[in-house]
């Protein structure tokens, strides 16, 4: 008999993850069926896709109004089918807003539900734990102090680890990654990584650009790469650079190495990264680079996330991931009205220049990347196939 798992990815990142997982879980079952929503990376695991992730890819509170047709037409879809025939287990891949939602449905009507990526309400709206506890029969967590949250709350959780720490190498080789970028490695690197969304590249692109002037004064030869995530955001960031240009630059919007993003060859090349605050700060804590964390929020987003969460600022004193997981400012993070290019320049030259500073950054890295790796794919099937076996009794 088939086991019939139903997916829902909403996002590239949510799309590696989920594929990663499903490999795991077809070594161990024998015959499977995915369904749902995902993307290229589910698809070639064998997702029957009844919806293009993109149908849930929205970028920000005002995307997500601008769409609410067809992201309702979307859930309205998938629900109904699902409730007609219904999966062995429903897999959640991060997108709360939506799955959460739907893996209540689901749930009421007798289908176990787990859902991989905990939301962070360790650090915005915490009061979202009601519904998780309403809508998830399993929680798996990315990151380890996050089991003790949902076992205060008598959710059951599971850490498997980040499928980025098995991915990234324990030790980065800058001179291969300079060599094929093309770059000098006698000369300092500096990666500079403006973000991934129209939003972020429009905020940060003119502070980035013009801290990095300001270092290039002190650091004439100093080389910069920039990593777009696609050839539109290069031509938005092409903008910025005509009004404020650099030396010494490279700009990739395309894998050097086949299925290796452009930016981590940046960050491997790098001495060290300005990154807006996202996954990337991870990526780049995983590449033992010192960097420079920075985000800016237009006066509307802000009023819009202190609405919608309740709070005006985040519950731990931290915004960029490494810091967090390593509760500790390890890295500086220079945000809103911080975020000037003087104080990004001076940040980044004590990461370019101070050597004791950058061998303790490093360090910290390492332990970090051993916390986090632990075979995500194996470890995320093996809860998967439990919560299966004990919600239906079955023995697949």
């Amino acid at each position: 008999m088939t086991t019939k798992i139903g997916l829902v990815a909403g996002e590239p990142s949510g799309d590696l993850l989920a594929a990663r997982m499903m490999a795991g879980l077809s070594k161990q079952v024998h015959p499977i069926r995915f369904e749902g929503i995902g993307g290229p990376a589910m698809r070639t695991q064998g997702l029957a896709q009844w919806y293009p992730m993109d149908a849930l890819s929205v970028f920000g509170y005002v995307d997500a109004l601008k769409r609410l047709p067809g992201l309702l037409h979307t859930y309205s879809g998938v629900r109904s089918r699902w409730l007609k025939e219904k999966p062995d287990i429903f897999v959640g891949i991060d997108a709360p807003d939506f799955n959460l939602r739907l893996e209540k449905t689901l749930k009421q009507a007798g289908v176990p539900t787990v859902h991989f990526v905990g939301p962070s309400i360790w650090a915005w709206r915490y009061s979202r734990i009601h519904a998780i506890r309403e809508s998830v029969s399993h929680m798996l967590v990315l990151f380890p102090f996050e089991t003790q949250l949902y076992q205060r709350e008598g959710i059951p959780v599971t850490f498997v680890g980040h499928p980025l720490a098995d991915l990234i190498p324990n030790e980065p080789d800058r001179t291969a990654a300079q060599t094929r970028l093309g770059l000098d490695p006698t000369r300092k690197v500096l990666a500079v990584l403006p973000g991934s969304r129209a939003s972020e590249v429009r905020l940060l692109s003119a502070r980035f650009l013009q801290a990095v002037q300001l270092l290039q004064k002190q650091m004439p030869d100093l080389q910069v790469v920039v990593p777009m995530v696609n050839a539109q955001r290069r031509r938005e960031f092409e903008i910025f650079l005509r009004e404020n240009r650099i030396e010494h630059l490279l700009l990739i919007d395309k894998a050097i190495q086949e299925g290796r993003p452009a930016a981590w060859e940046a960050m491997e090349a790098a001495d060290a990264v300005l990154v807006a605050s996202g996954t990337a700060t991870l990526e780049t804590a995983l590449f033992k680079r010192p960097m420079v964390i920075s985000y800016v929020l237009s006066p509307m987003m802000r009023r819009l996330m202190a609405w919608k969460s309740g709070q005006e600022k985040p519950y731990v004193p931290w915004v960029g991931l490494p810091n967090v997981l390593l509760q500790d400012f390890v890295v500086p993070e220079l945000l809103q009205e911080q975020a000037t290019p003087e104080k990004l320049a001076e940040a980044c030259w004590k990461a370019l220049s101070d050597k004791d500073y950058v061998l303790d950054v490093e360090e910290k890295f390492r332990h970090l990347h051993r916390t986090l790796q632990c075979d995500t794919p194996k470890r995320a099937a093996d809860a998967i196939l439990k919560v299966l076996n004990r919600e239906t009794g079955s023995t697949v």
